[in-house]
């Protein structure tokens, strides 16, 4: 169906609109979109009237295809064809569709295309256009105000998630920030553990040594290069020198006051230590100087660089601290070397010489211990009585140390002070076992007492505690002589230790020794025994003739190849000279 006006005035274009409107209804359009095509044609039809000239305008039903299963929808079709003046200047037509429902009366559809030419009917029909407007204004205007609602609602929804954004930019700051505080945490947890190991370790390494010369070598061996790259380790002199112009200032002042000194361009800002310039010395490095303190003076000082551009602070606390355990495991070591020595030294002060009697050649070796302040305790001794006859001794002082020499030394000159009134080996034991016990009852010892004479071909001997004399006779045989000994010296009770009488022919050779010979913590004493016979029977009758002292060395080596040399060792060859 098809409608089509001519328009060329204002009435023209008033019906023309009127029609349009009307018909729209008819076909059963929207009003939004009635509106829309008579708001828009009436637009159109005032510029067509502004350019002049005839235009024509059609109105006609039509179909849009939609995908199945949708049926058609009915359109409606308004063009306005220019006029020959305007379409010669490259007017194109005007063109709107509006959606419509089919009509199902089609004379009333005739009917609304038709308008009277009765300016009464065409003021209604532009009333009845207005009513339209008027419907599409009112329901603009709820429209308005529901887009106003959801407006609102959507500014308070947008301000919502802008504040419910900040608030996850927060947590996610937060944690982020716990996470950064979580990873330093468990950083420096890691870091003070690596601390504590280290300087466990350390310290075990350090005090392991008795050796301070040792213990000064061990220190940069530890530190470089994960704490320090350089370590100058200056130990004061004994007689209490201090740094000379060869050390860094800041080590004059470390020496001086007794306290940490960093020594650098800029401050260390380390706890407990003291800032001072740069070191001639080493004017581009920075400089740690930490004295090493005993409970009188600083023994040395320690300078350190650092294994970077500066030390971090509780790496320098860590450093003072191994400073301060190397400290006190020097001067423990040089303590202990010190009385060491002085034990050795008076030890082998009071092991005097050997007599050289006739017929009887004597040889004697003494080894100190070389773990710990064992020294001290071991002795031997031999020397002539008035009738001719010679005393061999050998002794043993419980405890080790100045206290067990001192004690050797005034067992070793009562036992002289009594022979030279005589008296048999049990004799002279049981005085000083009486002598001991009381000059110092907290204190023992074991010893063995062979006597010889040249008139008597017999060899008397007597033991307190101390283990048995072994004997070779001139035909390679070897005994022990495990007759029952008495108790150890000093103990508190009384006692007669006896004398023991067995034959002694020349060629024979006695050996008498101390426990740190043939002792051991794995097997006890008696293997070490047995070993001792053996070695002593393996020599020929003229190698203890000839080289007593060779002979003596030649027992020491497989006797001690398995010892730790954790106790005195003493040992004494008795050999009575052959006839031939």
């Amino acid at each position: 169906m098809t409608r089509t006006w001519q328009i060329s005035d204002v009435t023209d274009a008033a019906v023309a609109r009127v029609a349009a409107a009307r018909l729209a209804t008819a076909f059963g359009v929207p009003p939004v979109e009635r509106a829309r095509l008579t708001a828009s044609l009436g637009a159109q039809l005032r510029l067509c009237l502004t350019k002049g000239g005839t235009w024509r305008l059609a109105l006609e039903t039509g179909t849009v295809s939609r995908p199945a299963p949708q049926a058609a929808e009915r359109v409606l079709h308004a063009v306005v064809t220019p006029s020959p003046e305007a379409a010669a200047a490259g007017q194109p037509p005007w063109r709107v569709t509006v959606p419509c429902p089919e009509a199902d009366d089609v004379g009333a559809i005739a009917d609304a295309g038709a308008v009277a030419d009765d300016p009464v009917e065409l003021a209604q029909a532009l009333l009845g256009a207005d009513e339209d407007t008027a419907l599409v204004l009112e329901r603009l205007t709820e429209q308005e105000g529901l887009v106003d609602f959801h407006r609102e609602e959507l500014q308070q929804t947008n301000q919502g998630v802008v504040a419910l954004h900040a608030e996850l930019d927060a947590a996610g700051r937060a944690q982020r920030e716990a996470f950064a505080a979580e990873r330093k945490a468990r950083t420096e947890a890691e870091h003070a553990r690596r601390r504590l190991t280290f300087l466990a370790d350390a310290s075990a390494v350090l005090t392991a040594s008795l050796d301070h010369h040792e213990i000064v070598r061990r220190l940069p061996e530890l530190l470089v290069p994960e704490y320090a790259t350089g370590v100058d380790i200056w130990l004061f002199d004994q007689d209490g020198d201090r740094p000379g112009p060869a050390h860094a200032a800041a080590a004059v002042v470390a020496a001086r006051t007794g306290r940490p000194q960093y020594a650098a361009a800029h401050p260390g800002g380390l706890p407990g230590v003291d800032d001072q310039p740069p070191s001639a010395l080493a004017p581009d490095r920075p400089l740690l100087c930490i004295p090493l303190p005993t409970r009188q003076a600083p023994l040395g000082v320690v300078t350190l660089s650092p294994p970077g551009d500066r030390w971090d602070p509780d790496d320098a606390v860590m450093l003072v601290e191994l400073t301060r355990r190397a400290s006190i495991a020097i001067d423990h070591a040089q303590r202990y070397q010190h009385n060491r020595d002085i034990a050795e030294t008076l030890q082998r002060a009071l092991l005097t010489e050997l007599p050289t009697p006739p017929g009887l050649a004597l040889a004697a070796r003494y080894l100190p211990a070389t773990h710990g302040l064992n020294i001290g305790g071991d002795w031997y001794d031999a020397f002539r009585q008035l009738d001719g006859g010679v005393i061999a001794v050998v002794g043993d002082v419980t405890g080790h140390g100045l206290r067990a020499a001192v004690m050797m030394s005034q067992l070793r000159t009562a036992l002289r002070a009594y022979a030279v009134d005589g008296g048999s080996p049990g004799q002279l034991l049981t005085r000083l076992h009486t002598f001991l016990h009381h000059l110092q009852p907290d204190l023992f010892a074991t010893a063995v007492i062979a006597r010889f004479h040249p008139d008597d071909p017999t060899v008397t001997w007597a033991a307190a505690g101390h283990p048995p004399p072994v004997l070779r006779t001139p035909d390679g045989g070897v005994r022990t002589l495990d007759a029952k000994p008495g108790a150890m010296l000093g103990i508190p009770m009384r006692q007669e230790i006896a004398d023991h009488t067995v034959p002694m022919a020349p060629g024979s050779t006695l050996a008498l020794y101390t426990d740190g010979l043939v002792e051991r913590r794995a097997r006890g004493i008696d293997p070490g025994i047995a070993r001792l016979a053996d070695a002593l029977g393996s020599f020929g009758p003229a190698e203890l003739d000839t080289d007593l002292e060779g002979s003596a060395d030649g027992i020491l080596r497989p006797m001690l190849s398995d010892s730790e040399r954790d106790d005195d060792v003493c040992l004494l060859l008795c050999h009575l000279r052959g006839t031939g």
